[in-house]
């Protein structure tokens, strides 16, 4: 197995009532019953997506022209069409100076645009424009903007423009015909929060060098055990009945907490899934991101003494003996004696731990998630684990895990607005 799941200390001391957890996890049997259908009948496509190849063998080209000719990539899009490459790209431990470098240009602040301008050659640079629909608003001034750039520079725009878009009679995909720009197809069936395992996610994380196949392989590992496993001991089922039981109990909140830097965009992602299929019809908790050891020191103090209003998960991964060790002649002070002998990865492993027990201790329910590598196939698992079991929470709640009506009303009032402008 990828990872292992321990979900026991969440009823240590009546945390959270057991009972009502296994209430709960009866019921997601309809659940992975109607995916296991689904799967088999091709209604929801990103379960197929694990086993494709042939999609992976249709970029390989583009990806090596770009990561061969260009040395920055700007990504543009936001929410699904950003996040979940951004998630892939974060294993490669990009603030290190991956090359080509990638950017997610997934805001319109017209301040990040002048300093890029500033500070990019345009001959060096290439652009991924993804927009499932192909009218998202803030995707399309990002397009235009630095189209009318590159064009100023008559630099030829089919060599540094590629476009991921819905094949549809869609604004952008008017765009890239009418500028012979490379298009690849988004799946109208494969929603953005749930597309981190198509191409929109894959371009970006192959030019950057990520095993696009491990990734599908530690996802379908996943989803094999969804269509052959007891429904009763799946994890996603577990996490699905143990984040809507503690909702039911007044935890309002849910918490991740990886201990790999490899996975600090891997919450953001998280994010953006859980609250946009989750959050309807007044159901729901609030998704929150944060990052051992760094939130440790600056969240701890309201996760332990705040509202007992918080499920946490904690990603841990396998650290003990890594890294440079502490030689006892590197200090003479008595109170650093702990840390000699000591490797960087035995302090982070130590940390792991502390923080789960003495979040137990605060009556705080707490699901660890335990990795033994963080790689191509472990991301993958995660991702997937993940997806099932926020689709197994909507199933729970009665809602739908693939539709974001609310979200409407904004963009109609943006487009109202500007037009004032």
């Amino acid at each position: 197995m990828l990872f292992t799941q321990e979900i026991d200390r969440c009823f240590e001391n009546t945390i959270l009532d057991r009972a009502q957890y296994e209430k709960a996890l009866e019921k997601t049997k309809a659940g992975v019953a109607a995916l296991r259908i689904a799967y088999q009948d091709n209604s929801l496509p990103l379960l197929r997506l694990p086993e494709q190849t042939a999609d992976i063998e249709a970029i390989t080209a583009t990806a090596t022209r770009l990561r061969e000719n260009f040395k920055h990539i700007l990504v543009l899009g936001t929410g699904g069409s950003s996040l979940g490459g951004q998630t892939l790209y974060a294993l490669k431990n990009p603030q290190f100076g991956t090359k080509p470098h990638l950017h997610f240009l997934d805001n319109v602040d017209p301040t990040t645009f002048d300093a890029l301008y500033a500070s990019l050659n345009l001959k060096e640079t290439a652009c991924i424009v993804i927009s499932k629909s192909g009218g998202t608003a803030e995707t399309l001034m990002q397009l235009f903007t630095l189209f009318a750039r590159f064009s100023q520079q008559k630099l030829p725009v089919s060599a540094h423009f590629v476009v991921i878009t819905e094949p549809t009679d869609s604004p952008l995909k008017q765009f890239a015909q009418q500028h012979a720009l490379p298009c690849f197809d988004h799946d109208p069936n494969v929603g953005g929060r749930f597309s981190v395992l198509s191409i929109v996610a894959l371009l970006p994380a192959m030019i950057a060098g990520v095993d696009c196949s491990a990734v599908r392989a530690g996802a379908n590992s996943v989803l094999q055990s969804l269509l052959q496993d007891a429904p009763e001991t799946l994890f996603c089922a577990q996490a699905a009945a143990l984040a809507v039981s503690a909702a039911a109990q007044g935890k309002s909140q849910s918490i991740v907490m990886p201990y790999s830097d490899q996975l600090s965009c891997f919450g953001l992602w998280y994010q953006q899934l859980w609250a946009e299929s989750i959050g309807k019809k007044g159901k729901g908790t609030t998704p929150i991101r944060a990052l051992g050891t760094v939130d440790q020191h600056s969240q701890l103090q309201l996760y332990l003494d705040g509202p007992k209003d918080k499920l946490f998960t904690i990603i841990t991964k396998n650290a003990a003996g890594t890294g440079d060790r502490i030689a006892p002649t590197i200090t003479t002070d008595p109170r650093l004696e702990y840390l000699q002998n000591k490797t960087m990865g035995d302090l982070l492993s130590a940390e792991q731990e502390a923080i789960i027990l003495t979040l137990v201790k605060n009556n705080c329910p707490v699901r660890v998630l335990r990795v033994a590598t963080m790689d191509e196939k472990t991301l993958g698992a995660l991702l997937m684990h993940y997806m099932l079991k926020t689709i197994l929470a909507a199933h729970l709640w009665g809602v739908d895990a693939f539709d974001q009506p609310a979200v409407e009303q904004g963009k109609i009032l943006t487009k109202e607005f500007l037009a004032k402008i």
